[in-house]
């Protein structure tokens, strides 16, 4: 499966990257909202991992400017884990919110969820 992973902190990518790969899925990065568009226009992707909190759009904008017809399911990964984000998050058509920090486990066991109803 496809996976692209949104963030700008290279300590969340780079192990994302990793756990990803070894769980055998195909892994994209992108480090700002910009470049997420661009990936997600370019190609099609099963699971979106996106941080709300980027340096350019935030991640409510990218969910906002998801291209018609090729739609990932989404999980949001984020640093706001307040109940109106997440709240904002699933009504943009995200399918599930995890707050940082996380544990590993919890997030391999939500990402494998995701793409069996992809």
């Amino acid at each position: 499966m496809r996976i692209l992973v949104v963030d700008d902190e290279e300590s969340i990518l780079v192990p994302l990257e990793f756990l990803l790969k070894k769980a055998g899925h195909e892994v994209a990065l992108a480090r700002t909202g910009k470049e997420a568009l661009r990936l997600l226009e370019e190609g099609s992707f099963d699971l979106m991992v996106l941080d709300l909190m980027l340096p350019d759009l935030d991640g409510f904008a990218i969910l906002e400017g998801l291209p018609q017809g090729k739609r990932p399911k989404v999980l949001v990964l984020t640093a706001r884990g307040r109940e109106a984000d997440r709240a904002k998050a699933l009504a943009l058509g995200a399918e599930a919110f995890m707050a940082k920090p996380f544990g590993i486990g919890e997030l391999l066991a939500q990402v494998e969820r995701l793409l069996e109803r992809a």
